[in-house]
Formats: structure tokens, C-alpha cells, sequence
């Protein structure tokens, strides 16, 4: 059986090349500052004071590339360690970092497990590696201890519904290509999808393409030896096991089921988060942000919170002045977003920079006023994580 660190050896995920760091930067979720800020510190942290991270499983480098270049933008201080059993992974990561000439950032070959010994972390990254472990609940765990109590983690593992057809083949490829070194699996693979049924629920399922992209999607979606997904109610489990509390996902409207049904419900949170998953019936991971049990989360906002969109603002301002909707792309569907004519002249004042105070003063909305207005933008944008709060991130 070829193991993780093997496959990873051999195909380093994701497929990245150095030298695409000269013309773009991979920004996705969790792991954004004023979204990390948001969920779980209240838009309240001080960015003056270093910023602890652990990218546990960093893989070839996506999450750390992402927060040390927008926290160096930001010209805010931070500490990153990078943490992963491939070598081959690491030179890659290595390679990026140093091809944007990126300081703060250490790199040791490991296993997740060990984090604790490195210390403690005001945040960790872990993303697509928690559901490779053969005890996840042993990740889980290592990951708590080496989380800062008033820390918190960014995470995503695999969830079930949205990957229809891929355990299937993963398991015939394992009993087929069983004994084969990795290129060869690789090889022999592709030619046997290429006979597989067209209403194979893999081919009719349109949310996979990973196999597409490169040999390294290929190999990491149906022919890795340890995977398992997690729907709603088992991560929750494994979570609240562990000494970790659920936050919040990234796109919290998913998981609500009155956008689905049309009606409200009493249901417990949990609950009704598992039952949209099942309503919704698409969703291949979950994204999202969890802090040490028992630890008081800060929610809420208040006129001192720093607003920061998820879309250009000034264009969001024109199409909302022209009373027209704002169409966004979440899971395949596009939902149209519909916000008062007067949101307009606040839209536009939104620079990352200014609090909500300074916004409704320089948008001429008395402070009342703005409270409610202000509240429909929140609505609007705020479950499709297109709007978070942070304290001040730029000088």
C-alpha cells in the first residue's frame, strides 16, 4: 500500500509551480485575516502584536503563501510554522515563499500529531488533511494542545454528499492497483475511468474535477489510501470530543434550511445545520473556524468595527445605486442580493480601513439611521462570507 508521505513524495498537492508566485497569489478560505478576526476574536484582535500560526499539513504551501503575504501587505508582524511529512510538499512551499521574498516563515518536516512539541499557536491552519489521518480524532486532539486558549484554527475536511462516487472507485482502485508504485497506479487509473459507465455517480456528479486539473487532483481524489468525509453531525462530534468548539462556517447561509424550505424553524443549531447539508446535497467540504471549548468567542459588532467586503465596494455602491441586484456565485447557484437604493452611499465609503462610525459620518446617514440600513447590508452579505469585521489591519 503506498502511504500519505508516499503520494505526496510523489505528487506534491496542490499541483503549484514557484513560479506563478510572479503573477498571482491563491487566496481562499479560511485563513483571511479580517475573516480569522471576524469569527473568531469578534473584529476585535490587536494586529499590532505578533500573530503565532501553524499551518499543520502545509502541504505545498497555499495557506502559508496566503497569510504571510497579506499580513506582510498588511504590514502587520506574524510567526508561521510550516508543518508536513513530505519533503517534496516543502521544497515546494519553501520555493514560494522564497520567490516573493516572504521573511517569518520556519519550515519543519512532521506529522501533525507532534504539533504540540512546537509550542503553542494563536492560530492554526488545517485544511484537506484531518480526513487522511487513520484516527482523525487523534489530529483533532494533537491540534487542541498545541492551540493557544484564546486562539482558535481555520479548517476544511471532506464532506460526503458533494463527493457522490468517489469512495466507490477509491476502494476498487485500492483492490485493483493494490501493490503498484504510484505512477503506475496513476496510469492504470486513468485508463480504467475512461471505461467507467456514464451513470457511474461519478461521472454524473459535475462538482468533481480535481482529477482534471492535474496528476496531482487525480491521485489525491480517487486514489488515496486514507479518506474519509465528515457530514455535519459527525464533525460536530468529533469537534466537541476533542476540547475544540464549533464557531462557525465560513458561508453559514449553507447551512441554513429555511433558505432551502422557505420557511422558518425551532430546530437546535447543530440540527438544522446537518439538515440543510442534506437538503442541499452539494457540499464537498466544510470550511470553517473553531476555538478551544469553553473559551467566550466575542460576537457581535458595534460602530468602532472595521467592515471589510468580499467585492470592490465602489462597484458594489454603483450597482445598488442603480437599484439593480447583486448576483453572487456560491455552490454553483447564483443568488441575486437585494439591498436598499440607500445602502449605496455607505457601500462606497468601505475601504478596509474605516470603522462603521466613519462610514455612516462620511456617507451622511445619521447614526440611527444607519443602524438599520447598515443591518440589510449585514444580512445580505454576511451568511455568503462576502462580509467580515476586524480590528485595524493596515497602518
Amino acid at each position: 500500500m503506498v502511504t500519505t508521505t508516499e503520494q505526496y513524495d510523489a505528487y506534491p498537492y496542490p499541483a503549484r509551480d514557484p513560479a506563478d508566485e510572479a503573477r498571482r497569489l491563491v487566496v481562499g478560505s479560511p485563513s483571511r485575516p479580517a475573516e480569522m478576526d471576524h469569527f473568531l476574536w469578534g473584529g476585535r484582535r490587536d494586529w499590532s502584536r505578533p500573530l503565532r500560526v501553524l499551518v499543520a499539513g502545509g502541504g505545498s504551501g497555499d495557506g502559508t503563501v496566503q497569510l504571510a503575504q497579506l499580513l506582510t501587505d498588511a504590514k502587520r508582524p506574524y510567526e508561521i510554522t510550516y508543518l508536513d511529512l513530505s519533503t517534496s510538499a516543502r521544497k515546494i512551499a519553501e520555493a514560494r515563499v522564497a520567490a516573493r521574498g516572504l521573511s517569518g516563515v520556519s519550515f519543519l518536516t512532521g506529522s501533525l500529531l507532534d504539533a504540540p512539541e512546537f509550542g503553542t499557536f494563536d492560530y492554526i491552519d488545517c485544511c484537506g488533511v484531518l480526513h487522511h489521518l487513520p484516527e482523525p480524532a487523534e489530529g483533532f486532539a494533537a491540534l487542541r494542545a498545541a492551540c493557544d486558549p484564546e486562539g482558535g484554527m481555520g479548517m476544511m475536511v471532506y464532506a460526503p454528499h458533494g463527493r457522490s462516487g468517489v469512495y466507490p472507485l477509491q476502494e476498487a482502485f485500492g483492490i485493483l492497483l493494490a501493490g503498484l508504485p504510484p505512477e503506475q497506479r496513476l496510469a492504470r487509473a486513468r485508463e480504467i475511468l475512461e471505461r467507467i459507465p456514464e451513470g457511474h455517480p461519478f461521472q454524473t456528479n459535475p462538482r468533481l474535477v480535481d482529477h482534471r486539473a492535474s496528476d496531482a487532483g487525480f491521485y489525491d481524489l480517487l486514489l488515496h489510501g486514507q479518506d474519509r468525509a465528515f457530514d455535519v453531525a459527525s464533525l460536530l462530534d468529533v469537534l466537541g470530543r476533542t476540547g475544540w468548539e464549533f464557531v462557525s462556517f465560513c458561508q453559514p447561509g449553507l447551512y441554513e434550511p429555511a433558505r432551502l424550505t422557505g420557511a422558518p424553524h425551532d430546530l437546535p443549531r447543530g440540527e438544522a445545520m446537518a439538515v440543510a447539508e442534506k437538503l442541499r446535497g452539494t457540499l464537498k467540504v466544510h470550511v470553517a473556524y473553531v476555538a478551544p471549548t469553553a473559551r467566550e468567542v466575542a460576537t457581535g459588532r458595534s460602530l468602532a468595527a472595521i467592515p471589510h467586503l468580499g467585492a470592490p465596494a465602489r462597484k458594489l455602491a454603483e450597482v445598488v445605486a442603480k437599484g439593480r441586484t447583486v448576483p453572487v456565485k456560491i455552490e454553483g447557484e447564483t443568488i441575486s442580493l437585494a439591498l436598499p437604493h440607500a445602502a449605496a452611499p455607505a457601500l462606497a465609503q468601505i475601504d478596509g480601513r474605516r470603522t462603521l462610525r466613519e462610514i455612516a459620518d462620511r456617507a451622511g446617514v445619521e447614526v440611527l439611521e444607519f443602524g438599520g440600513l447598515w443591518a440589510k447590508v449585514e444580512a445580505a452579505f454576511a451568511p455568503w462570507g462576502l462580509l467580515h469585521y476586524s480590528g485595524v489591519l493596515r497602518r
